[in-house]
């Protein structure tokens, strides 16, 4: 089969495509063919190995253990290892996998779930990842009840796509998503009330208050993301950049979940795990209408590195996708 590989950390010059053996699945993992695969942030961090403490969380120390990257994918079932019985060859389903940027690769029954019926292959494959993190943000970490006011820093991005639409679909009052003057008409349609521009205006200035804020990729303080919260109110962080080579945006993330206990605000920090149950919810809502993927744009398998360097350069309306 056809997969990119890398045998270094680095930039996305030291990704290749070469022909590799077709992998095995053991047990409780299936066979996909994969038909699309999603980029995100996590990529490009396990691609160069920042931050370094990605590494000692068991990536590979001088070298990633997975040569082929990427994570959300979109196939066929092909076959299926000893214990799985929910899926068969044939079947056609999205979630997440190892070594999404090939032909074929494996992937463990429990994180897949039934493609919705409404969406191609590459829609379906800008889904697991960011959707699953933006409803886990929302409906487990922020507890997001009806009525509640949300904003959704950096809207207009993968999580923060899913988090505005996922929002109005869980019942919130008023959403407000803050993004770059050019994505503001993509935060609209997705349903925002109010769209923000964070590069004329603090959106944490205290001058707006919310029930809950999901940071989706920031690194404001956590004392100044305080200062736009109700009284009671939650703050979840899923991303950042910065804060050094060696925690990254994980450091707010731990602070926020250090400080808790003693303040008045829920300060939480999330790792997301895309499972099975969310990906049936998710493919529901998608289905229902109330979820829609933005797709920015797709790529080749030969063009990862400039899908990844497109990633990184801010200018994505939403998610990428390699066509395989």
């Amino acid at each position: 089969m056809r997969a990119v590989v890398q045998d270094v950390y680095g930039p996305p010059e030291v990704l290749r495509v070469e022909e590799s053996e077709r992998p095995v699945p053991g047990p409780g993992e299936v066979l996909l063919k994969v038909h699309a695969a999603g980029v995100d942030q996590g990529v490009w961090h396990l691609l160069t190995g920042r931050p370094h403490l990605l590494r000692a969380l068991g990536f590979g120390l001088r070298a990633p253990k997975a040569r082929t990257p990427g994570q959300d994918a979109a196939g066929r079932v092909t076959a299926v290892g000893p214990g799985v019985s929910a899926l068969r060859p044939g079947d056609e389903v999205y979630g997440t996998c190892t070594g999404a940027f090939a032909e074929y690769a494996r992937a463990r029954a429990d994180r897949l779930a039934p493609r919705p019926a409404r969406l191609t292959a590459e829609q379906a494959a800008a889904v697991p990842v960011s959707a699953c993190t933006a409803l886990q943000a929302l409906r487990d970490r922020g507890r997001l009840a009806p009525g509640q006011s949300v904003l959704v820093l950096g809207a207009a991005g993968g999580v923060g796509s899913y988090a505005v639409q996922l929002a109005k679909a869980l019942g919130a009052g008023r959403v407000t998503g803050t993004c770059r003057p050019a994505k503001a008409d993509l935060v609209r349609f997705l349903g925002a009330d109010e769209v923000l521009d964070h590069t004329r205006e603090d959106p944490v200035d205290g001058s707006r208050r919310h029930d809950l804020i999901v940071d989706t990729g920031g690194n404001r303080p956590i004392g100044r993301l305080r200062r736009a919260l109700t009284p009671r109110g939650t703050l979840v962080i899923v991303g950042g950049e910065g804060e050094g080579r060696w925690t990254g945006g994980t450091g707010r993330q731990l602070r926020a979940q250090l400080l808790s206990p003693f303040v008045r605000h829920r300060l939480c920090g999330l790792a997301a795990t895309p499972r099975a149950a969310d990906l049936v919810t998710l493919a529901e809502l998608i289905d229902s209408g109330a979820v829609t993927p933005a797709v920015d744009r797709s790529y080749a398998l030969d063009e990862v590195p400039e899908a990844i360097r497109h990633l990184r350069s801010g200018a994505v309306r939403g998610k990428l996708v390699i066509r395989i």
